[in-house]
């Protein structure tokens, strides 16, 4: 057993009995299980809205532990998506063949599939080759058909969280916070086909596609596995270079290679449109903190967010 490795009947990780349930009925169904009853805990770090747990049951003949992803849900979060809505994006991209299957649900999470991959850190993100192929997948994905509304939720996000903000927030923090108004712990990578998976849909909903890259670029300066993970290192934001090569991947996925003039414009909108990322995860910075139990400094989070929307709005927008 590894060092973050405990039995469920560890008090710190012991899982509700509904979850427990559910996780047997799935495992009896394994011929090769011993025991559906004999389950280890794992908790996997990294996630700031849910708790993440792996589980593993020994199986017959020394053959691999079978092995599947428990979510439970962080308390308020709800406030954030409609989880309904979350739920038919997921089993949506699995029948599409992308991210887990959906194995089974309970009252405040589900169980998933376990991948037989990794998840990318930071420094992967800047690893030209590994970089190309997110930018492949990223443009596969915005080509679905998706389920929900067909229009773009940014700003009526960006206004029901600045409302919940204004109903969370003591008064210091109201003036603290005034306004004028895809992080890499959620793509995969398979070690030997190098495919990438993209395995977490709570915030996905029509936007423009100059919003998605922009969040992607702003992951850039996260590192969530630090003994600071809510620090934003921007200086580590990519380059202009890095920005197009990837913008050219990006839109050569489609089988047709982008004029220059093409890149330009796309690098152009996907710069406003950090501003709304900044926004909006500066307001979900403030919200997590009213409602979220997990060890994360979302209000420095969040100020730093902000602060980087005053400083680059000026260069961006000019005096607008």
């Amino acid at each position: 057993m590894g060092a973050n490795e405990k039995n469920v009947e560890n008090k710190e990780y012991r899982l509700p009995r509904e979850v427990k349930e559910a996780l047997q009925a799935i495992a009896s169904e394994w011929e090769d299980v011993i025991d559906s009853k004999a389950l280890l805990v794992i908790p996997l770090k990294g996630a700031m809205t849910n708790e993440v747990f792996q589980i593993k049951w020994p199986t017959r003949e020394s053959g691999p532990s079978r092995k599947v992803l428990v979510r439970i849900y962080g308390e308020g979060v709800d406030i954030f998506f409609d989880r309904e809505d979350e739920i038919r994006t997921f089993e949506f991209m699995s029948k599409h063949g992308h991210g887990p299957l959906l194995l089974g649900r309970f009252g405040n999470g589900r169980i998933e599939e376990f991948l037989h991959a990794r998840t990318l850190s930071a420094p992967d993100l800047r690893d030209p080759e590994i970089s190309g192929r997110i930018a492949s997948r990223m443009k596969e994905f915005h080509g679905l058909e998706m389920p929900g509304v067909k229009k773009a939720l940014l700003w009526d996000r960006l206004r029901n969280w600045l409302s919940a903000c204004k109903r969370l927030a003591s008064p210091e923090e109201a003036k603290s916070f005034r306004l004028d108004v895809m992080e890499y712990g959620n793509i995969m990578m398979d070690e030997e086909t190098k495919a990438i998976t993209i395995i977490d849909y709570e915030y996905s909903c029509y936007n423009p596609v100059a919003y998605d890259i922009a969040n992607h670029f702003c992951e850039m300066a996260a590192d969530y596995h630090t003994e600071t993970p809510h620090i934003m290192d921007y200086s580590k934001y990519p380059g202009v270079e890095e920005r197009q090569r990837f913008l050219k991947t990006y839109m050569s996925s489609s089988g047709e290679e982008p004029s220059d003039a093409m890149v330009e414009k796309l690098l152009e909108d996907v710069e406003k449109y950090t501003l709304a990322s900044h926004l909006t995860w500066g307001l979900w910075g403030i919200i997590s903190e009213h409602v979220n139990e997990i060890d994360f400094d979302y209000m420095e989070y969040a100020r730093q967010r902000f602060e980087q929307y005053w400083l680059t709005k000026p260069r961006l927008l000019g005096n607008a």
